[in-house]
């Protein structure tokens, strides 16, 4: 019996694997169960003894996605943290490259399976950037908010920098130089005070900086002519 539960499951990942595969090179409305299943050399109909339509299989994808997610979050650190921030980045583009079709197909994003986990996700995210925002200011670590709504807006286009990246991506037609955490750190660095700076290089390392862009040296003339 365990052999055969065993058995099961590694079928069922086989699946789940070609199918994460064919998603993310075609899109998920245009690949069938027949596909998948020709493509790990299976007949659609043992396929569909263990996935009878695609949004089982959809189902069973988002559930390994968030699984992973989750076991991944809970090795940070729990204090609201610039490292931490700078950890779940990291993991947004991990999960990004792997399930590529859930983050660049709208349809998907809004279909009932994806779109309730990640509302929630996105609100905790959000959640998150303001706790390590406010744990910055606590420990002098930023400045006070210059303009009320400031550090708000700061958090939630964090999460949106993040979540979007790869479809920024895709919609400029080129893998961009630019990292999604360095575009994160220009919105954050000019309101660091010296202390927080300080403590982002002990971190971060003095080379880090260097990376954030190059440096703006684009002229006015550049784009007006008199």
């Amino acid at each position: 019996m365990t052999y055969l539960c065993f058995m099961k499951k590694n079928t069922k990942q086989k699946i789940i694997t070609a199918a994460i595969k064919l998603f993310n090179k075609q899109g998920f409305a245009a690949v069938t169960l027949y596909e998948i299943a020709s493509s790990i050399e299976m007949t659609r109909g043992n396929l569909t003894y263990h996935y009878k339509t695609k949004d089982k299989l959809l189902k069973a994808i988002a559930e390994e996605m968030w699984d992973k997610m989750m076991v991944e979050r809970n090795k940070s650190k729990q204090l609201p943290s610039f490292e931490n921030l700078h950890n779940e980045i990291q993991l947004y583009y991990r999960f990004q490259k792997q399930y590529a079709f859930i983050f660049l197909d709208n349809h998907v994003l809004k279909h009932p399976i994806i779109k309730t986990k990640f509302r929630e996700m996105t609100a905790q995210t959000i959640k998150d950037n303001q706790s390590a925002i406010a744990f910055a200011l606590s420990a002098g670590n930023m400045k006070p908010e210059p303009f009320p709504g400031i550090y708000h807006n700061i958090a939630f286009n964090t999460w949106m920098l993040t979540f979007f990246w790869l479809a920024q991506q895709t919609i400029r037609g080129t893998k961009t130089k630019e990292d999604g955490e360095m575009l994160v750190w220009s919105m954050l660095l000019p309101h660091f005070t010296e202390k927080g700076i300080k403590a982002f290089i002990a971190f971060f390392g003095a080379d880090y900086l260097e990376k954030v862009g190059k440096p703006f040296e684009v002229g006015i003339d550049n784009f007006i002519s008199f």
